[in-house]
């Protein structure tokens, strides 16, 4: 809105200085400075409400160390990055960017999932919560949302990059590198140096025409990677400080790429697929990084509050629709390793007890407590350590994948 505001300032007043909100970069920050500023100042007064209102967590007893004392901890915390995220971005963003609009969606759907989610377990009693097919109907039906936008809507384009012979000069003496903006469904592949895959490629044996029906291969996948990236996001939370943080370090990353991506200087050096108007998404960026650290403030060992599946399903929807808004999806194995790590933990130890339960009538884990940072708390670790050294992975992670624009 700020943005409309010092907009019409300038044009129509000439205001000094109010060209200044034209610059993402600026917008950037002042988005993460006031998210910051409303998950620390405000996340309190969240946190007192909550307790007052007795929304603490329960906790079984699964013989992990310290895990008894934190019964009673104010949960649905999710609420503070959701608000300390959309307020900077309704303030500062181009609201009517396609890329914010999915975005801020995305925030409101995955967080409202989330909400019934814990809601039914505190309020109803239910430990299960919301039951796991309506959890997996919200995140299709956002998926299906996610990538119809992404596929459908015009201002959703991709310029790529001309070939050396046919680079030229404008007569104004600017260099034209890029060719026009069209639609397209390729993403990046890492570490080839021709390193796009086209989605559309899938079904070009249907002949021509083929590409016009892409949508039903690159839907289902977008549908695929925010499940699977919000339920490892899910699962990741687990104790004090673990998933904010990770995923902090995450968004971040994406940050960079796609303000690379939106850049068409940056683009051009790197060699990267060129997305206009998708560096607006840094600004939604920005503010999504300071709810989070703002968040790990309160939430870091001993936590005052949990963010519950109000925040992990909304973490992980969002990070997951981040990737493919900047066509990096196939790095989201590496990038989002640990929550990749935590995902199959569980996957191996459940598969693993039902085959020697079946075959040896009597069930063995492969290991002491999944998901993974179970594991090293049930191994004597502390939960401060293990949740420091998975920070460490994912920092290495992140860097390992920005170096990944070059090493090809």
């Amino acid at each position: 809105m700020l943005y409309y505001l010092f907009e019409y300032l300038e044009t129509h007043y000439q205001l000094t200085g109010a060209s200044v909100f034209q610059f993402l970069t600026f917008r950037s920050a002042m988005a993460f400075i006031f998210s910051l500023l409303i998950s620390t100042i405000y996340g309190k007064r969240i946190i007192n409400y909550l307790r007052t209102k007795q929304i603490g967590e329960s906790v079984r007893d699964l013989g992990l160390q310290g895990q008894v004392e934190k019964a009673g901890t104010p949960t649905m915390g999710g609420i503070i990055i959701i608000l300390a995220t959309l307020i900077p971005v309704l303030l500062f963003a181009q609201i009517d960017n396609v890329y914010i609009v999915i975005l801020v969606v995305s925030t409101i759907w995955m967080g409202t999932i989330g909400f019934l989610d814990d809601y039914i377990k505190i309020f109803k009693k239910d430990k299960e919560g919301l039951k796991g097919r309506f959890k997996i109907l919200g995140q299709v039906t956002l998926g299906i949302f996610v990538g119809a936008m992404l596929y459908f809507h015009p201002s959703v384009t991709m310029k790529e990059q001309l070939p050396t012979e046919y680079q030229y000069v404008t007569e104004e003496g600017s260099p034209v590198l890029f060719a026009d903006a069209k639609k397209s469904t390729k993403t990046t592949i890492p570490f080839l140096k021709d390193n796009e895959l086209d989605y559309a490629a899938a079904i070009s044996w249907l002949g021509d025409g083929a590409k016009d029906y892409a949508w039903l291969i690159f839907i289902p996948i977008v549908i695929f990677i925010i499940t699977a990236v919000s339920n490892g996001a899910n699962l990741t939370d687990g104790i004090d400080g673990l998933a904010a943080g990770t995923s902090a370090i995450i968004v971040l990353t994406l940050g960079i790429l796609a303000w690379v991506s939106g850049n068409i200087i940056f683009a051009d050096y790197l060699d990267v697929m060129y997305i206009p108007k998708s560096g607006e998404m840094t600004v939604f960026i920005a503010a999504f990084v300071g709810g989070l650290v703002g968040f790990l403030w309160y939430n870091t060992y001993p936590a005052q509050v949990f963010m519950g599946d109000t925040g992990s399903l909304t973490i992980g929807g969002i990070i997951a629709v981040l990737a493919i808004a900047v066509r990096k999806e196939l790095l989201i194995p590496i990038l989002a390793g640990i929550f990749l790590v935590e995902n199959l933990s569980v996957i191996l130890q459940v598969s693993y007890f039902k085959y020697t339960k079946k075959k040896f009538g009597e069930g063995k884990r492969i290991f002491k407590m999944s998901p993974l940072h179970h594991h090293y708390q049930k191994s004597g670790y502390h939960e401060s350590k293990i949740v420091t050294r998975f920070w460490i992975i994912g920092i290495m992670l992140a860097v390992f994948t920005i170096v990944t624009l070059k090493l090809r």
